[in-house]
């Protein structure tokens, strides 16, 4: 058997679910409102060490439908902490070629939030240097089935013939169409499900789990994130010896 190490690395796209907020401030004697605070000053921690290693996109489970039935204090706080978070990082993104992209279900959040996400969209549209997929009203059954929604659409007029549809229709019709799919997936406060998130795009990903709560996640737990997903084979169905000579290796939307 071969001794190849990753023949996919360098990571193009790393995905993670930000858990723990609530039970780091309980733990703490903290209302959760303290959690979500820290957990937006890692996001800003983990954002910048993604540009410094160079990957090029960084998706981050932000709110999911689900959350829509927490407290409604919780949620506006949620909400409020959201648009300090991109008001204080414009300049930032900017400056480092950040480019924002948002997958979910947008007619459920409020139009101030809507327009604050444009507004980012629009004005970091050029930044080539990472791509920040933030996930918010998202869930992944939902993303699929509106999807297929979009497909049957096609069917139904004529542009295209319900057996020519593949992979790749489902793909361009995601929210996600355009990115590769995720390298790895990295959740923290010790949960070991993936929670309804991207559950196409994650066919092949790689999943880290670690215990730390998402507050305590900062740039050290990032890099031993990193450091053994490149210890890692992956094969994607192939033999080693396939996946040594390269044979069928592809990170795409497709």
């Amino acid at each position: 058997m071969s001794n190849t190490t990753n023949v996919a690395a360098p990571l193009q796209h790393l995905a993670i679910i930000m858990d723990g907020n609530g039970r780091w401030a309980e733990e703490r004697g903290l209302p959760r409102v303290a959690g979500h605070q820290q957990g937006v000053r890692t996001v800003v921690e983990i954002v910048n060490e993604c540009v410094r290693q160079q990957i090029s996109c960084l998706t981050l489970f932000a709110f999911s439908s689900e959350n829509w039935g927490r407290p409604e204090s919780e949620v506006e706080t949620l909400m409020s902490l959201l648009l300090e978070f991109l008001a204080s990082q414009r300049q930032r993104m900017l400056d480092d070629g950040v480019r924002l992209r948002v997958i979910g279900d947008r007619a459920r959040l409020s139009a101030t939030v809507r327009s604050a996400l444009n507004v980012a969209e629009e004005e970091t549209r050029d930044g080539g240097c990472l791509t920040l997929v933030l996930a918010l009203s998202y869930g992944g059954r939902d993303e699929i089935v509106r999807a297929a929604r979009q497909i049957a659409r096609r069917v139904a007029s004529g542009e295209i013939a319900a057996e020519d549809v593949d992979a790749a229709d489902m793909a361009s019709a995601l929210d996600t169409a355009g990115l590769p799919d995720p390298d790895l997936l990295i959740r923290t406060s010790g949960e070991l499900r993936i929670s309804n998130f991207l559950l196409w795009q994650l066919a092949y990903a790689e999943l880290y789990f670690v215990d730390a709560f998402w507050p305590d996640f900062g740039p050290v737990e990032l890099r031993q994130a990193l450091d053994d997903y490149r210890q890692r084979r992956r094969r994607f169905g192939l033999t080693a010896e396939q996946t040594a000579a390269g044979e069928g290796l592809s990170n795409s939307a497709s």
